[in-house]
């Protein structure tokens, strides 16, 4: 595919994209400059990333270590050389706290801090380089930790946790509707959570959930960031 095709092919699945996000803070009474959208950009090339940063995308998510850090280590230097790297990589995946220090050093966002032992290591990993590092907490909201995720009635206690390292900014929370679950009734699940936290860490004012096929859902329980795909850049191609 020629660069000129695949800029239009991402223009105009932007603008859809974009489109429904509208359509849906009409629908909800919001204000769409409430909402962000984080184009999830995994196992899609660099040069997806500089089209997208062209088309004025400034958020992306990725949640594979190995790939996330050189692929945007390379964005960063070429956007760079063309004058200024201003994007935000948001961390999204599952993330072992063995590699907690490395994502620290090159994430801006980490959205999936679930558990005690992580809190620490990202904590260490942020000092280590110098530059402050904001999280998120992912919820579970099918009780499956194993998936990911810390339960409801334990997130304001690792919130606590988290304030109280000065290298991390708790921003607020993050969730994935469960396979088979109504997303609405997950996504207002995951509001009550926010609203608990918010209650004590007032700046923690950040719901991330919605994807390509429950944006609108997530809008309407109040997301103020989206995590959207395949929407946008098509089916996943083979693994990197």
């Amino acid at each position: 595919m020629t660069g000129t095709v695949r800029r239009d092919e991402l223009t105009a699945n932007l603008a859809a994209v974009r489109t429904r996000i509208e359509r849906a803070c009409d629908a909800a009474g919001r204000d769409p400059a409430e909402v962000t959208l984080i184009v999830v950009t995994k196992y899609f090339p660099v040069s997806d990333v500089l089209l997208l940063h062209d088309l004025g995308v400034r958020d992306f998510g990725e949640n594979r270590d190995q790939e996330a850090g050189p692929k945007f280590g390379e964005a960063r230097s070429e956007l760079r050389r063309r004058g200024g790297d201003d994007l935000t990589l948001h961390f999204i995946g599952q993330l072992q706290s063995n590699k907690a220090g490395h994502v620290a050093a090159y994430a801006d966002v980490v959205q999936s801090v679930d558990r005690s032992k992580l809190v620490g290591a990202l904590s260490r990993g942020a000092d280590h380089a110098g530059r402050p590092l904001a999280v998120l907490l992912q919820v579970s909201l099918d009780g499956d930790t194993a998936r990911g995720g810390v339960l409801p009635e334990h997130a304001l206690e690792l919130a606590d946790e988290v304030v109280a390292h000065d290298a991390l900014t708790l921003k607020g929370v993050m969730a994935v509707a469960p396979l088979g679950a109504a997303p609405d009734e997950s996504f207002r699940r995951l509001r009550d959570v926010a609203d608990g936290i918010r209650s004590q860490h007032v700046d923690a004012d950040w719901i991330s959930a919605g994807m390509s096929g429950d944006l609108e859902a997530a809008v309407l329980n109040g997301a103020t960031h989206l995590r959207v795909g395949t929407a946008i850049l098509g089916s996943r191609p083979s693994l990197l």
